[in-house]
């Protein structure tokens, strides 16, 4: 009789269970509310769909992350899709494997985020394994300076020491800058990063740099080890080649651009301090060798200290004797200014024994180039000319100062 009891009440409780198993809604926010305690986080979704059959699935529509007390949810989604495979429920998550996880929409704050991750023993920060890969589409990534959106990301799969490879579209925001990017992405060692150690990173693909007025579509590839601090990353050493054209209006002017040394970024802006510059160009574009800082963010800053290889012959005709001369010409370049270089720049350019010392404006100086003999004889600069000697039809001139004040 005693053992009747017990079956009857085995059977009981089965049946209670399975009943509870056929609501999904109460379970999913029973898994939800377990979760949240776990990782400290206040977790909320609009409707919860959960399944048992073949793969435990979760499936949550109008959900919501956000740290008790914390104003601001660290990530927010129309729908977020998880498969996890029996094994990692039945060790309570100690075998930490997912088998697919999918978001539509999803709204990441990345200041939320570092409040939360800054309370979190790194010993519970893990990497899953997610073996049939992470969907991300229409994702938006926001900072107090910068954001990211009309992003997508595609991870076939991701095992935390093992490479990672992964497709990337978005659009990077700051300030007027627009930055859209198509990324193939490949990381060596994911868990190094989380552990504040370096990892290979390399990436190619397409992206091109716009405002208003000019538009600058690039090839890109960016290698080197890479280590992610807080609101920042750096890669040292950087290995960056672009080959692009810039647009401005009917101009056009292909280039090549190669940059090495450490790059750094954070508060919304990518430098490359020290950096050399290798550029090869097409036209009034010269060949250039470099040295010095290079900063993109809301503003370009640029120095640099290197020689062009020859005058360009798409440059008007230097008088002689300097046209005879062969030398390189060092230069010396400072920018601050708008991105598509619009603002006024310094340049201290020399050969041999000449000196020239001016402010000009790109746009103007490239459109009087254009012009040929059909525009002014002076170029549209202000600067100083210091020559021992000009030939000049016919006539020869020494000790030679030449002031030029001359906008367009």
């Amino acid at each position: 009789m005693r053992r009747l009891r017990r079956l009857a009440l085995f059977l009981a409780i089965a049946c209670l269970l399975a009943l509870w198993l056929l609501q999904p809604e109460r379970a999913g926010r029973l898994l939800l509310r377990q979760a949240g305690q776990a990782l400290h986080l206040e977790l909320h979704a609009q409707s919860i769909h959960y399944s048992v059959r073949d793969t435990p699935r979760l499936e949550l529509r109008g959900v919501v992350a956000q740290r008790p007390n914390d104003p601001t949810a660290l990530l927010r989604a129309q729908r977020v899709f998880i498969a996890l495979p029996w094994r990692t429920l039945r060790s309570m998550g100690a075998d930490l494997r997912i088998e697919r996880i999918a978001l539509d929409a999803p709204v990441l704050n990345l200041p939320a985020l570092q409040r939360w991750l800054a309370t979190r023993p790194p010993s519970e920060t893990r990497i899953p394994v997610i073996t049939h890969g992470v969907q991300l589409r229409d994702a938006r990534i926001v900072n107090d300076d910068w954001q990211i959106d009309q992003l997508a990301i595609h991870i076939p799969s991701l095992h935390p020491t093992q490479l990672l490879r992964m497709h990337v579209q978005g659009r990077y925001r700051a300030a007027s800058l627009r930055l859209p990017v198509d990324l193939a992405i490949s990381l060596q060692t994911p868990q190094r990063l989380l552990e504040g150690q370096r990892a290979g990173i390399a990436g190619a693909g397409h992206m091109t740099l716009a405002d208003a007025q000019w538009r600058v579509p690039l090839q890109i590839f960016l290698a080197g080890p890479l280590r992610i601090g807080k609101d920042s990353a750096l890669l040292q050493p950087a290995k960056l080649g672009l080959a692009g054209r810039y647009e401005n209006g009917s101009t056009q002017r292909p280039f090549r651009l190669g940059l090495f040394g450490p790059m750094a970024f954070n508060s919304a802006s990518w430098r490359f301090v020290p950096a050399t510059l290798v550029l090869h160009g097409a036209g009034p574009i010269p060949n250039t060798q470099a040295r010095g800082s290079l900063t993109l963010g809301q503003t370009l800053r640029l120095h640099l200290q290197g020689q062009l290889a020859q005058w360009p012959q798409q440059w008007p005709a230097l008088p002689a004797p300097l046209s005879a001369s062969h030398s390189a010409l060092p230069f010396v370049l400072d920018y601050r200014g708008a991105l598509g270089l619009t603002d006024a720049l310094s340049l201290s350019l020399r050969r041999d024994a000449t000196t020239f010392d001016a402010q000009l404006r790109l746009p103007a100086v490239v459109t009087w180039v254009n012009a040929g003999n059909t525009g002014s004889p002076l170029p549209p600069l202000t600067g100083t000319l210091s020559t021992p000697r000009i030939d000049i039809g016919g006539a020869v001139l020494e000790g030679v100062e030449v002031d030029i004040s001359h906008s367009p």
